[in-house]
């Protein structure tokens, strides 16, 4: 898709708020009102010593009790009708004692005074000072106990991971589609839990570890459920950050935990997700290879390795990244067996449209074929939400099936973000934007080895003023030289429609060129499409990038090649470039027709396309092409698919 742009877990330990901790809350509360209570019934008011000596000589006071050990006075006051009132005491020093002493001795006391001495014991002054204190720490013990067990120093250690138990609602193979070679993987796991004798008697040793990677949403935490699910054994899900805190030695233990209670309850599976995030590659930090997340993956890598035979306790992980992982983890013995999940096929696709639309009302004209050619490269989560964000616009238009409108809409907001209706553009604007995607949409139908465009859109959505969507028929797993040159062309179509109409291009090509830009280095310095540089793969990928042990890499290519590649990037560009401006002024008459059918009706969908460029004029093919200059060009022509297939059908 090309488009114009905008400008340029649980630990397992229960909830929270359980019935035990509102019971510590409110003993807690109750006992600092009862404390807060005690110790305000019998409090005193405390004034300054300037004010205690005018309450005496006011004759104010009914009684006053002097306490020489603590330097101070209390006073009780009279009321208007010369009954007892509230207490108040000030502070003096012992150079004002004999002062204090006379103007007591002075004062009209109704009750008189006293002299207090003091006969308290400091042990029991101290533990009522200490009483507060120790209250809140008893109140903190008894929450922690109740939120992480009965000895939380002792549970620091412990693994957090979270225990699926044979009760839980089971995922089955069933319930997993578009990833039948892994299935077919796993399925000897499944059998290896359920009968391990029949493998011990021939000698066989199940792998003791599975790893899946692959893209992010294609299923990989999905398929170790189904194995458990199908197997019916104890899973303990846990993250692989959930290993590695602060404190040296936490992750090691927390490993060590985690395989105990695994083999406590064998055969189970323990399922560990995102694993990288625990076992990168050793020693690529700048600080040495003795930090908590070395320590965790040392002690992983020695429980792997000390699984007995018949220990019956199988590792699963999942990552994005298997290149950056540790080569010991990787080793036969630990990780035996690896599986890749990739993005689905159009099949596959299919059948994860038919999971997911269980139980969603679709409407009798909704052919999930067809949905699943509209989504190459999605993954399963991708098509999960494409159904669901379905459902939603449904039910936001009161409508009780989701029809192929709704599918179509939410393809579009899964692929390019929800539509900007609150976008205003001007009528210029929309002309630019309609002839940009019109020079995509034409470039494209004009190539002779792009696939069909399907949809052509000035609309806002997203951070795009419109866009141009190309999906092929079936699904590619290569691309060729004439495909990637046709894929330049197209991309600089916008480009090239806004020169030939306007004479002024605008910025909002910027992401076609970025893309263009990109393509075009791909196949100088990685796939050997350029015969000046050769088949030589220049520069290292970013893909295993460790800080400090790649951070002073240079390109491994001089200073002459690095302007060759430049000067052949650009000579890509520049080719694209022209045969856009070929085709489009070729086929002028078309591009303005197809700006105002955009114009009028903002969206157009495949048969409407088809209908305009039914008189396309198309690109004359290309020179054929040699690796090499100094290479003769081959006697026998080129084969292509349509002899290729005429010949396979008429048989040797």
């Amino acid at each position: 898709m090309t488009g114009r742009s905008a400008g340029g877990r649980d630990s397992g330990t229960g909830p929270f708020f359980s019935r035990q901790i509102v019971i510590g809350y409110v003993i807690g509360a109750l006992a600092g009102l009862i404390w807060f209570t005690a110790t305000a019934a019998n409090g005193v008011h405390s004034v300054s010593t300037q004010h205690g000596l005018e309450l005496l000589s006011e004759n104010r006071a009914l009684s006053a009790t002097i306490d020489g050990t603590r330097q101070s006075v209390t006073l009780r006051l009279a009321k208007a009708d010369g009954t007892n009132g509230t207490r108040v005491q000030f502070s003096y020093v012992s150079q004002r004692g004999a002062d204090i002493v006379n103007a007591v001795d002075e004062a009209k006391l109704a009750k008189g005074f006293n002299d207090q001495i003091d006969r308290s014991n400091p042990i029991l002054d101290v533990l009522g000072e200490l009483a507060p204190f120790a209250l809140m720490a008893a109140l903190f013990w008894f929450l922690s106990t109740r939120l992480v067990g009965q000895n939380p120093l002792g549970n620091f250690g412990k693994s957090r991971a979270k225990l699926v138990s044979k009760e839980s609602p089971k995922v089955t193979f069933d319930d997993v589609a578009g990833a039948d070679e892994a299935i077919e993987e796993l399925q000897e796991i499944k059998d290896f839990l359920k009968e391990p004798a029949k493998f011990q008697a021939v000698g066989a040793r199940i792998p003791k570890g599975v790893l899946l990677y692959g893209p992010p949403g294609t299923g990989k935490t999905l398929l170790a459920r189904a194995v458990a699910g199908e197997a019916g054994v104890p899973f303990y899900s846990i993250s692989g950050s959930d290993f590695v805190e602060m404190f040296v030695g936490v992750g090691a233990s927390r490993v060590r935990d985690l395989f105990d209670q695994a083999k406590q309850n064998a055969p189970s599976i323990i399922f560990v997700d995102e694993i990288d995030a625990v076992g990168r590659h050793r020693g690529a930090g700048l600080g040495g290879g003795h930090d908590e997340r070395e320590q965790t993956l040392n002690q992983l890598l020695v429980e792997m390795d000390g699984f007995d035979v018949k220990t019956n306790v199988i590792l699963i992980a999942a990552t994005n990244r298997p290149d950056i992982l540790d080569p010991a983890l990787l080793r036969p013995g630990r990780f035996d067996r690896q599986i890749g999940v990739d993005a689905p096929d159009l099949q596959g696709r299919k059948r994860i449209l038919e999971v997911h639309g269980r139980g969603k009302p679709l409407a009798k004209s909704v052919d999930l074929e067809v949905v699943a050619r509209k989504t190459p490269g999605f993954t399963g989560a991708d098509l999960a939400n494409v159904l669901n964000e379905a459902a939603l616009l449904t039910a936001r238009s009161n409508a009780q099936l989701i029809d192929n409108r709704a599918l179509d809409e939410a393809i579009d907001r899964v692929v390019a973000g929800p539509q900007r209706r609150t976008r205003v553009m001007k009528d210029k604007e929309k002309l630019i934007t309609a002839y940009h995607e019109g020079g995509h949409a034409l470039a494209a139908a004009a190539m002779r080895h792009t696939d069909p465009v399907t949809k052509i859109t000035i609309l806002p959505r997203g951070r795009a003023l419109g866009y141009t969507m190309v999906l092929p028929l079936e699904d590619k797993y290569s691309v060729t030289r004439e495909e990637l040159l046709d894929q330049l062309a197209y991309a600089m179509g916008g480009r090239v429609a806004e020169e030939i109409v306007f004479h002024d291009p605008t910025s909002g090509a910027a992401n076609d060129i970025e893309k263009a830009t990109g393509i075009a280095r791909q196949m100088v310095t990685d796939y050997g499409m350029s015969a000046d540089i050769g088949s030589v793969k220049l520069g290292q990928s970013s893909g295993e990038m460790f800080l400090g042990r790649d951070m002073g890499h240079q390109r491994d290519y001089s200073e002459s090649i690095a302007e060759k590649v430049d000067a052949e990037v650009r000579a890509l560009i520049e080719k694209a470039h022209d045969e856009a401006y070929e085709v489009l002024n070729a086929n002028r008459e078309i591009l303005d027709r197809l700006a105002a059918e955009l114009l009028e009706h903002e969206t157009l969908d495949h048969t409407q396309i088809a209908e305009i460029f039914a008189g396309v004029k198309k690109l004359p093919e290309r020179p054929q092409w040699v690796s090499s200059p100094n290479r003769p060009l081959p006697n026998i022509p080129p084969i292509r698919m349509a002899a290729f297939s005429a010949a396979q059908e008429d048989g040797p």
